[in-house]
């Protein structure tokens, strides 16, 4: 989000415009008074009155009182404003920091320790020591949330993310990256200094943890790297370390270039998930999105499965990343594209004009043959370009914002819906993406889930709803769980919603009626005739 820049309403502009204003004031004040004692203007102006209008003392006296209620009721408004640029400026704040944290234990999210990791890089190429990332994975946990519930397995995480906070030194950076998977950034990679942190942190893993009056005991798997200056490197070289540490049940794995070419599980998982797009395996299925306003399903969100033949059905987090590793996301993204251009094509064939919407990853996103593509698939289906809609995260427009400027500036050309995804996540401004030819925003999930229970929550996601419609943005709710949110974001504003309260993700021959269903729970009055 935003922040007012210098002779933008910053409280340091504000105060130098009211003391130029002041000194203005004070100046022809005092330029009066000496004309008047020279030229004796009240006199002057005493026998003009009487010789034409007549007295003046009624419409002095009136201008006297006008202008003290007007100081009055003006330092009144004054006060409000400074009041509301007073919260304005805290929620920033607030998103801010919400932005770069973790909701469930407090820690740097996913963009946080992107940040750190990012200026760390620089520092070290400017002549500081090089840093090492330890990526740590919880052995077990699957087991603890199956077993004892999602709350027991919260509650897990939050003890493992103060156990380890506590055994890293005042200069490294703890963060959870989301699920059972933390990372470390240690600040300087001496191998026998990183040694002992990581032993130290394995150790702590492995005393028995007391959640709720239940002992539990999990192990974990770190994998750890140091060479590379580019931060996505080193993150995917630790992601490498760790799984080697997995497989072989070893607690450490420091990264080597052998490991990148003897990794017999990933390519495995590379060969079935090429054979499963070239196959067919790949299903797309879809969510409904409906207006506040008035309940109506105007659009769908096309979110793709993986039916492995062994493992059943993958939800994306299983292989997105896999594919965008190895170069598959491009033609994994052309068949999730067809196939929900085929089935908007049968929607509007059975009477029902919804628009689809797809998701693109950074390395879709930056591709200069994209916008190509989707216009021969535009055709192919003979639908007008403004039923599609594509979506963007934060992260991937900011990797390289020239290249992303003109693929999006290209797509919107076609006249394809373009939005920003997952809103509130990245560490890009509001500002910033109001450059980019967008006109919708989505709103995470983590500020929209609990708005019902944290009042921070609630003003965040307000204060970004103003903002985006002050761009002229529509603004979309991710992640509606229950009618009262769905209530509370009618009041404030926002244009659309989608969650598992409204429905969830269905295949393409069920969504008309989840459609119906929808417009029901929603009071929209079933169609006649």
């Amino acid at each position: 989000m935003g922040v007012p820049g210098p002779g933008t309403g910053t409280p340091v502009a504000l105060r130098s415009t009211v003391a130029r204003e002041a000194a203005v004031v004070a100046l022809l004040t005092v330029l009066v008074a000496v004309a008047s004692g020279t030229a004796d203007l009240p006199g002057r102006i005493a026998e003009w009155s009487r010789s034409t209008v007549g007295p003046l003392d009624d419409a002095v006296l009136l201008l006297a009182a006008s202008h003290l209620f007007m100081v009055v009721f003006g330092a009144r408004r004054a006060r409000d404003l400074k009041a509301q640029h007073a919260r304005r400026e805290l929620a920033e704040q607030e998103l801010r920091v919400r932005v770069r944290t973790d909701p469930l234990t407090g820690l740097l999210n996913r963009a946080g320790i992107a940040e750190e990791l990012d200026a760390a890089v620089d520092r070290a190429a400017a002549g500081d020591p090089q840093p090492a990332v330890v990526l740590l994975d919880l052995d077990r946990f699957k087991e603890v949330n199956d077993t004892l519930g999602h709350a027991v397995g919260d509650a897990l995480l939050c003890a493992v993310a103060r156990r380890l906070a506590g055994e890293l030194r005042s200069d490294d950076v703890l963060a959870r990256l989301g699920g059972d998977e933390f990372v470390v950034l240690l600040r300087q990679a001496d191998p026998a200094a990183v040694r002992q942190v990581t032993d130290r942190l394995l150790a702590a893993l492995r005393r028995p943890f007391d959640v709720g009056g239940v002992v539990l005991e999990v192990d974990g798997s770190l994998g750890v790297a140091s060479s590379g200056t580019d931060p996505a490197e080193l993150l995917r070289a630790a992601d490498v370390a760790m799984y080697a540490a997995k497989a072989d049940r070893s607690g450490v794995v420091v990264h080597t270039p052998a490991l990148d070419r003897h990794d017999p599980a990933r390519l495995g998982l590379f060969g079935d998930l090429r054979r499963g797009i070239r196959d067919g395996d790949l299903r797309v299925h879809y969510q409904p999105k409906a207006t506040l306003t008035d309940g109506r399903v105007v659009g769908a969100e096309a979110l793709v499965r993986w039916a492995h033949p062994q493992r059943g059905l993958l939800p994306p987090s299983e292989f997105i990343g896999l594919a965008e590793a190895t170069g598959l996301v491009r033609t994994l993204t052309d068949v999730v594209l067809a196939r929900a251009l085929a089935d908007c094509r049968d929607w509007r064939a059975a009477g029902r004009e919804l628009t689809v919407a797809v998701n693109l990853s950074a390395r879709v996103l930056l591709d200069p043959t994209l916008p190509c593509r989707v216009a021969a698939l535009l055709a192919e289906h003979d639908l007008p370009a403004a039923c599609l809609e594509l979506e963007v995260t934060e992260s991937a427009a900011m990797q390289d914002p020239a290249q992303a400027l003109d693929v999006l500036r290209r797509l919107r050309g076609l006249g394809v819906t373009l939005s920003v995804d997952d809103y509130g996540t990245g560490h890009a401004s509001l500002s910033y993406l109001s450059r980019l030819p967008v006109s919708t925003l989505k709103i995470d999930r983590s500020f929209i889930s609990t708005m019902e229970v944290d009042g921070t929550g609630q003003v965040i996601v307000r204060s970004t709803i103003e903002l985006a419609h002050a761009l002229g943005l529509r603004v979309v709710a991710e992640g509606v769980e229950t009618r009262c949110t769905w209530q509370r974001l009618r009041t404030l504003g926002c244009d659309e919603a989608q969650g598992f309260w409204l429905a969830r993700p269905v295949p393409a021959e069920d969504l008309l009626a989840r459609v119906a269903a929808v417009e029901t729970r929603t009071g929209v009055p079933a169609l006649t005739g």
